[in-house]
């Protein structure tokens, strides 16, 4: 298992079309701290998709930050970033260890304890626990929220580092904390914060990882 600082991970807003605004958010975010970024782009098409992870890896290389793509293997490959994120629909975690390789990061997206078992066996780095509560970010295919509840009994469930991810935002995050999440993983309340900076150094505070 790879030593990895989950505690605070900065999805990507893919609704910043303007390349000035979504660099000034993601470099505001690793001044303020952010352990993690994962570069999330829907609906670029592949040579843009590439040469905004070489510009995004470029940038968190600078603040010694790890990048990891989500979905797309062969952006993971081609910029040599960390790692990759993956859905229950996308690429099996098998084939995306073999291409990878031990040393890069893989997390897949859970949403149900049947999920969660069968991560167990497998050698992801860690699962991306969601939706923890209802959010407006991403609306399509999304479960139902787990709640509190639904963290505890996974965590009890799960032997992998779990980063919790939907709805999460300052007033709550300690919460997630306390029912045993590993990590928080946010967009809207780095990207839409008016402060994103001031934003990333709250969550931080409040998500602090330990040694």
């Amino acid at each position: 298992m790879l030593n990895i600082d989950y505690s605070l991970m900065y999805v990507t807003d893919d609704r910043i079309v303007n390349d000035t605004d979504f660099f000034y958010v993601l470099e505001k975010s690793l001044e303020g701290g952010v352990s993690i970024i994962q570069l999330r782009e829907k609906s670029l098409n592949t040579k843009q998709f590439y040469e905004k992870a070489i510009k995004t890896k470029s940038l968190c290389d600078q603040y010694k930050t790890p990048l990891i793509i989500n979905d797309r293997l062969d952006i993971a490959l081609a910029i040599e970033a960390a790692g990759l994120h993956i859905g229950q629909t996308d690429l099996p975690f098998e084939i995306a260890r073999k291409l990878l390789g031990e040393n890069k990061i893989i997390g897949i997206s859970i949403s149900n304890q049947d999920q969660v078992i069968e991560s167990n066996s497998t050698n992801v780095d860690y699962i991306g626990l969601s939706p923890i509560f209802s959010t407006k970010t991403k609306t399509s295919d999304l479960a139902n929220p787990l709640g509190l509840k639904g963290l505890k009994k996974i965590k009890k469930l799960s032997n992998k580092p779990i980063i919790s991810i939907g709805g999460i935002d300052k007033t709550n995050a300690s919460e997630i904390k306390k029912h045993g999440s590993d990590g928080i993983a946010v967009i809207s309340a780095i990207s839409r914060a008016s402060n994103p900076k001031l934003a990333t150094e709250e969550l931080k505070s409040v998500f602090a990882y330990n040694e």
